[in-house]
């Protein structure tokens, strides 16, 4: 099964793909993580990425598309989780051929709709124990004793420099732009279904496996 999901920053995408990867097998292609992987190993697209990156240029639809057939032909047997492509919809066209070729199909494109404004809440409230990591937030989960760590006693705590309302808004309008041209493209073939990702994690993978199962 092939899905792509959408959403924005911090509507929960991460966590559910890494959810469907453990239960389903399914792999997530994040063409960010891919591009930085095929340089890294030195395969023949990831040279051409290299080349066109130090030339200050972007990777065209082409090196991308090469990149998921390449992750496509060797990974994805049981199944793939489109993260960040299409963005477009020329990449939604591109993306249709390199299923076909390989005798697959999208099967569905799940949208996690969230509200903006709590969204800005549950971001810009996250923190992390510095020492080992464990979540905290400033309204839905504190620490059980303050300043000290739940998991490892830490005292120490710290919160990421783009966790604050402007660069969340600004990252908000930037997924409705990019993913705006493509949902149409993909209503008119009846494949977008839409998840509240206000949900809790649990209910918001229920209604997932709900969609795939249907």
């Amino acid at each position: 099964m092939d899905i792509i999901l959408l959403g924005p920053p911090g509507a929960g995408k991460g966590t559910q793909a890494q959810r469907l990867q453990a239960k389903r097998g399914m792999i997530q292609l994040s063409t960010g993580d891919m591009l930085r992987e095929a340089v890294a190993k030195g395969t023949p697209v990831g040279l051409k990425a290299k080349a066109v990156m130090a030339a200050g240029e972007l990777v065209s639809d082409a090196i991308v598309s090469a990149l998921i057939g390449e992750r496509l032909d060797t990974a994805a047997a049981h199944g793939a989780i489109f993260d960040g492509f299409p963005r477009t919809h020329h990449q939604a066209e591109a993306l249709e051929v390199l299923l076909g070729e390989r005798g697959r199909k999208l099967d569905h494109v799940i949208e996690l709709v969230v509200d903006e404004d709590e969204l800005v809440k549950r971001i810009i409230g996250r923190f992390t124990c510095a020492a080992c990591g464990a979540p905290y937030h400033d309204q839905f989960h504190m620490p059980k004793v303050e300043g000290t760590c739940d998991a490892c006693g830490g005292h120490e705590f710290k919160r990421r420099p783009d966790d604050n309302e402007q660069t969340v808004r600004t990252r908000m309008a930037e997924y409705r732009a990019k993913t705006a041209p493509i949902l149409p493209y993909y209503e008119s073939k009846g494949l977008v279904r839409r998840v509240d990702g206000m949900q809790s994690v649990e209910q918001v993978a229920t209604a997932i496996d709900a969609i795939l199962d249907s």
